[in-house]
């Protein structure tokens, strides 16, 4: 047997240890903290499959904005829920819209709290698509969306988020040209400060169950294949990032998180002075959750391996529905 003097093992055996050579760290520097905010409701109603999670009307932002701050996350994303949907989600794109409202009273409320705001059609539309839909007779996955006819809108929107004090937009579609549009649209309308946040790697993921109950966003029929990316595949992302990069985008993402962490690593890699977001999406959540209530994982424990893996793996922004959670957890350390 050959003996070797070194010992990899030396520098595990303390926790003192472990934590002096600790290659990443969680901070709340890192943590976006999503909110469902819906249109006309009077008090905070749970999310059954997101236990803890909830849908709040504007009188219950105020808390949850306070709370958010106390706890040093200083980012926030937006996804609203409409009390009436259109083909067009015409309610999406207003002064008075319900993520509108909300931008303007988080604002308000606290002004150095980051805005984000999701652009999207899906929670809009009667349909649940993430845009205007057309028929499809061509072998296309069903009904889809119709990519240019949809830019304009999006740009709309996004124009109407950054009236109302939106920091960062972040289109979710996964639509060709989306980033040129919104930038154009945000620049032609004096808004050159507003950053954009592309959803560029977004895949069409069975782990957003949870998420359409949420934001009561799923598609009536049909489904997102023909727009969001294929699980199988991991070339098309960096091409995906790459346009949207060049388009204008100030930020990119990555979503779902753990189950594509390869594709975290790519892109940082690829494009390492872009900042890179990663989305511990809905059904991630509930799964630690549920494994959580029976006793099968330590919560906590999971909760922060989960997302030092994803700044591992080359994320400087983490999207997550434990932000307050993890806030937690650091301060009790």
């Amino acid at each position: 047997m050959n003996v070797t003097t070194t010992r990899l093992r030396r520098l595990r055996q303390k926790n003192s240890l472990r934590k002096l050579v600790q290659e990443n760290n969680i901070t709340v520097n890192d943590l976006v903290m999503p909110i469902f905010v819906k249109d006309k409701l009077t008090t905070k109603v749970e999310i059954a499959s997101m236990p803890g999670c909830f849908q709040l009307g504007l009188n219950e932002l105020d808390d949850e904005v306070d709370e958010i701050v106390s706890l040093g996350v200083f980012a926030v994303i937006l996804f609203g829920i409409p009390s009436e949907k259109d083909a067009l989600g015409s309610a999406s794109m207003g002064d008075n819209g319900i993520v509108q409202q909300a931008i303007r009273r988080i604002k308000k409320r606290a002004p150095d709290l980051l805005v984000i705001s999701d652009v999207c059609f899906c929670e809009y539309t009667d349909h649940g698509h993430c845009g205007v839909v057309v028929k499809s007779d061509d072998g296309m996955c069903g009904d889809t969306v119709d990519n240019d006819t949809t830019l304009p809108l999006l740009a709309q929107q996004a124009v109407s988020h950054a009236k109302a004090g939106a920091d960062i937009v972040a289109p979710s579609g996964m639509l060709d040209n989306m980033v040129a549009a919104i930038r154009l649209g945000l620049d032609e309308a004096g808004y050159t400060k507003t950053l954009i946040l592309s959803y560029a790697v977004k895949y069409a993921s069975s782990f957003y169950g949870p998420f359409r109950e949420a934001a009561e966003g799923a598609p009536k029929s049909g489904d997102r294949k023909s727009y969001q990316m294929n699980p199988a595949n991991a070339a098309i992302g960096l091409l995906e990032a790459k346009q949207d990069i060049e388009q204008g985008a100030d930020m990119v993402m990555v979503k779902p998180g753990m189950p594509y962490l390869d594709m975290v690593q790519r892109i940082k890699q690829n494009f390492p002075g872009t900042p890179l977001a990663v989305y511990q999406v809905s059904g991630e959540y509930s799964m630690i959750k549920a494994a959580a209530l029976q006793g099968f994982l330590d919560e906590r424990e999971t909760v922060l391996e989960s997302v030092v893996c994803m700044k591992r793996s080359g994320a400087d922004i983490i999207i997550t529905y434990f932000a307050k959670q993890i806030a937690k957890y650091l301060t009790a350390r």
